[in-house]
């Protein structure tokens, strides 16, 4: 019997989950043995699992679960250092060279366990089964907006919040903007084919944002990007990934440009291969914006766990996409399951040579 067991999330901020009671069910009729952690944080509340049929659990206790528990989650664990013997399925952000990501596959190693990487379930041809993207685009660039709003008021953005859904969201958005009494903004978004992209380019357009929408197409003579420069505000939606050109060259906090927002949505700066290179560090709930320069102000959002701002929508999104491949957790050595575990495996042996 396959045994799920939906950890609760230890990183403040995050009131996500990646299956509704709904899909517990469903797993359950399929044979499945599932098992919730509870949680004061969660979107979804602990008794609608209860109802769903899953066993319940305190909060924290998946180190104790049984061996042949597969731990499900979305987010970091907590960096105690321990060794990890479990099979893990969350977002390591441990594959392109992270120096976080090394400390956590030096824990798998340790404990002789296995990470099963959200970002690396593919199918055959390579494409993401499950992801969190348009989330993550609509609310980066809402963040992006109340960072250029806050300019208008002389300063940098303050603490962002979670909302309740979307339309919470948007209204408030669309009040700041009109309380700044400037006109719109220009946005431009690169992977704006993509579902980060088109989550970008959506709010941008919701909130009557004029938006350049570029892709593959736009950016495929590799740069420079001048263009970029003239508008207020960049979104980036391409993964930082070995060939991706360069957006934002660290020249570019000079004068004599419009732009002084990027919003690096795909947020991953410490990565060789990232296509800004004006920063270094990712922002936070707390601190959103990163000033890199001040003549004209150059502010950069890199919040790395974005679709969390609308916890609902974004749930329930992806644990739809998500589902099917998680009933296919039985044939874990086949299939998308398969392909992730080599990645790691091979991650692994690097980190060992």
């Amino acid at each position: 019997m396959t045994h799920l067991w939906v950890r609760a999330e230890s990183r403040a901020n995050e009131d996500r989950v990646g299956i509704t009671p709904d899909g517990v069910a469903r797993l359950l009729g399929d044979g499945f043995r599932v098992t919730v952690e509870d949680s004061a944080r969660r979107i979804i509340p602990i008794e609608e699992y209860r109802k769903a049929g899953a066993e319940i659990a305190p909060e924290g206790a998946w180190p104790d679960a049984p061996d042949e528990a597969i731990v499900f989650g979305l987010k970091e664990l907590p960096e105690d250092g321990s060794p990890l013997r479990h099979r893990h399925i969350m977002f390591g952000h441990a594959f392109k060279g992270q120096p976080d990501g090394q400390i956590l596959l030096a824990r798998f190693a340790r404990g002789e366990g296995q990470l099963f990487d959200l970002e690396y379930l593919v199918d055959e041809h390579g494409r993401r089964l499950a992801a969190f993207g348009y989330w993550a685009g609509y609310a980066g660039a809402a963040v992006s907006l109340k960072c250029w709003v806050a300019q208008q008021r002389g300063g940098i953005c303050q603490a962002v919040h979670a909302y309740p859904d979307k339309e919470g969201m948007t209204t408030d958005l669309r009040a700041q903007l009109d309380a700044s009494g400037r006109p719109r903004p220009r946005a431009i978004v690169i992977g704006a084919k993509g579902r980060v992209g088109s989550g970008a380019a959506d709010l941008m357009t919701e909130m009557g944002v004029p938006v350049t929408r570029w892709d593959i197409e736009e950016t495929a003579h590799g740069g420079p990007f001048p263009e970029i420069l003239t508008h207020d505000i960049f979104i980036n939606a391409i993964l930082a990934q070995p060939g991706a050109p360069v957006f934002v060259p660290a020249d570019a906090v000079a004068p004599g440009r419009s732009l002084t927002v990027i919003g690096d949505v795909a947020c991953d700066p410490t990565s060789d291969f990232s296509p800004i290179k004006v920063y270094d560090c990712s922002t936070s709930w707390l601190e959103p914006a990163l000033r890199v320069a001040t003549q004209p102000p150059l502010d950069v959002m890199a919040i790395d766990n974005l679709p969390s701002m609308l916890p609902r929508e974004s749930s329930l999104d992806y644990a739809a996409q998500l589902l099917p491949v998680l009933r296919q957790l039985p044939q874990i050595d086949q299939g998308p399951w398969a392909r992730a575990n080599a990645i790691f495996e091979e991650k692994v042996k690097e980190l060992q040579t």
